[in-house]
């Protein structure tokens, strides 16, 4: 806490007159709402400082939570070549203990990076020798978008003089080119400072903002919507520094609209769950206390790491009590505590069955101890509804069919939901006015558990999707190959296809990207080749298939591998089959291919080329900021992928 006695008041008091003679400033409101972003972040980087000193000087063993053991954050980074990660481990790992933070190259043999970059390269040195000049967040995103930066450029250093100090034109308070843009364009610009993924462990974040607080009068207002309009919480170290704040500055809370907790943990700080609790830092009643600072809030994000926090009191403040949230996720969360709190306090008679909920995007991904009751009372209430997120959940038939006509569902997760079936399926898909407009849809399933889509089913489907579906995944289902001239059309207007575990041959997986004549008349053959579209997929999910594997990919009965499937970047095989493709090194590298591996999952991806360059490509409005392929759970908010989430969406 902050106040006229404390030396973090005075210093920010001394740091404001340096660049201001407005006495008028430090005593209004408006200033105080600066002085405390400047304290708050500050007091975080001090915080996060300290706490870094204290792990690295007690080692103890983390703090491991019953069956999370396995969890990792999972980040996208940009090198070039697609469906590269950065894996990070739950727990804090000193200066000398690095983290499994490689690119998932599974024939590269280089060292990751061992700096708090998010390249996975040398932070000091380059293969061929030359120097690397590192560059500040400031300076970078200004040239090329900050998500697909490595954050290390390398060129040659500049030995020209600098600029005359009679040719710098000075300017008044105020009056700087910088200052003079309009608001909007300078939060715009500002906003490319911002880190939407928390730096590694308990190193300081957002430096460049804090700058920019204390820059000029001009930068504040543009700055402090920038800092507080996004929060990322890591730890509840930050969420307890971040809710005093706003106790002190209330004005501060109508600026957030969106609460990050996707990274959140406590693993690895040397306590357990109990000591938590009782250190208050992130309990149920503190949650609901920022809530309800936070009245314009229009996003939260939250997990299975929070789930015995998130009682009846949260749930009621969340559906009932912000009127202008839009995006809510509850992503892996199944306590028991939290399945008791969702059941009051949306089934009646807690709640009048005209009551309506102002909701667009809401993830239950993985909240599979939900009862199929729960489903049926909260689908009917959205009726603004657009994207819906409920993989491995109990949601029934009857449940999806209450979902309100006035919805428009663009995004659709439906994955591995057992209490569903394929007539239900077939039903709502092609019937229900909310399904028109799909562009993200996932139906596949556990073949070892439950087959969702049987032969009819497949037909019906796959004869009634709509033309402005992007991404399809129907892995599991019954597709045989006498449906491959069903799966022909949607070829040309798909990015994603996911058809693993299914009875297709290596023929009818070719005839998708190249054209197959009835016969070998060669007027016959020139006029297929002459009208054939080609296909727009650039992934592809062949797992599971025993007609594909290393043997056949590199037999010339394949044409997967060749340049005529571009713009085709990745292929998703099993386990085995990557394993065994990740030992033909010189065959890769003559095909221009490398395997690619994250958790269970990996991919055979197209090495870019001259005419065929990944990287900005991958970026698509319907992934929601989402850059590479073959993503299992939706998106809530757009932002960079991280956190859990990454976890869910690329490795589980």
């Amino acid at each position: 806490m902050t106040d006229a006695t404390t030396p973090e008041y005075r210093y920010t008091i001394a740091d404001s007159q340096s660049f201001t003679n407005d006495p008028s400033l430090v005593r209004s409101p408006d200033y105080y709402c600066s002085a405390a972003a400047c304290t708050i972040a500050r007091d975080l980087d001090t915080c996060d400082k300290r706490e870094s000193k204290r792990r690295v000087s007690q080692v103890r063993s983390p703090c491991i939570i019953s069956g999370r053991a396995s969890r990792t954050f999972v980040t996208e980074i940009f090198d070039g070549l697609a469906q590269s990660f950065l894996e990070l481990p739950l727990h804090y790992t000193s200066s000398k203990q690095q983290p499994n933070q490689s690119i998932h190259d599974l024939t590269s043999t280089t060292r990751g990076c061992e700096c708090c970059c998010r390249c996975g390269r040398s932070g000091d040195k380059r293969s061929d020798g030359a120097k690397v000049v590192r560059k500040s967040r400031s300076y970078s995103p200004l040239r090329t978008s900050i998500s697909e930066l490595s954050g290390w450029t390398s060129q040659p250093i500049s030995t020209a003089g600098t600029a005359k100090a009679g040719q710098i034109k000075s300017s008044g308070p105020g009056e700087a080119p910088l200052e003079r843009l309009p608001v909007e364009i300078l939060e715009k610009i500002i906003a490319q400072l911002s880190l939407e993924i928390p730096a590694q462990e308990y190193a300081p974040r957002n430096a460049d903002l804090i700058a920019c607080l204390r820059t000029s009068r001009t930068l504040y207002g543009s700055t402090v919507s920038v800092l507080y309009s996004h929060v990322t919480i890591p730890h509840s170290l930050i969420f307890s520094k971040f809710l005093e704040q706003l106790v002190e500055y209330p004005t501060l809370g109508s600026i957030v609209k969106r609460l990050d907790l996707s990274h959140f943990t406590s693993i690895g700080m040397g306590r357990t769950r109990q000591s938590n609790h009782e250190l208050q830092n992130m309990t149920s009643s503190t949650l609901l206390k920022c809530l309800s600072l936070t009245p314009n809030i229009q996003e939260v994000l939250l997990q299975e790491h929070l789930h015995d926090d998130i009682d009846e009191a949260v749930l009621r403040k969340l559906f009932f009590g912000l009127t202008n949230l839009q995006a809510l996720d509850f992503c892996g969360s199944s306590s028991g505590s939290f399945v008791d709190a969702f059941f009051v306090s949306l089934v009646p008679p807690t709640i009048q069955d005209s009551t309506m909920l102002s909701l667009r995007r809401l993830s239950l991904h993985e909240c599979f101890t939900l009862p199929s009751s729960v489903y049926e009372h909260l689908l009917p209430r959205l009726p603004r509804l657009t994207h819906l997120d409920l993989f491995h959940t109990r949601v029934n038939n009857r449940a999806l069919m209450s979902i309100p006509a006035t919805a428009g569902l663009t995004h659709l997760n439906l994955g591995r939901c057992n209490h569903i079936t394929g007539t239900g399926v077939v039903d709502f898909l092609t019937s229900h006015s909310a399904t028109l407009g799909l562009v993200y849809l996932n139906l596949a399933c556990d073949t070892s558990r439950y087959r969702l889509l049987w032969e009819a089913d497949v037909e019906t489907i796959l004869r009634n999707l709509p033309s402005t579906l992007k991404s399809l995944n129907m892995s599991g289902a019954k597709i045989l190959p006498s449906h491959a001239p069903l799966l022909l059309p949607l070829t040309k207007h798909l990015e994603e296809l996911g058809i693993g575990f299914t009875e297709l041959t290596m023929k009818e997986i070719n005839s998708l990207f190249i054209p197959e004549p009835l016969s070998y008349d060669e007027k016959e053959v020139l006029d297929v080749e002459t009208n054939w579209m080609p296909s727009t997929l650039r992934y592809i999910d062949l797992s599971g298939i025993p007609a594909v594997t290393q043997c056949s990919l590199f037999s010339n009965s394949c044409v997967l591998l060749y340049s005529v499937t571009s713009p085709l970047e990745v292929i998703e095989l099993g386990e085995r089959d990557i394993a065994a493709l990740s030992k033909c090194s010189s065959t890769n590298k003559k095909l221009g291919w490398v395997a690619k591996g994250l958790g269970r999952r990996g991919w055979y991806v197209r090495e870019p080329t001259g005419d065929n360059q990944v990287g900005s490509r991958g970026r698509r409005d319907w992934k929601m900021g989402a850059m590479w392929w073959g993503m299992r759970k939706v998106p809530m908010a757009f932002a960079e992928v991280g956190g859990l989430y990454g976890h869910y969406m690329f490795k589980k």
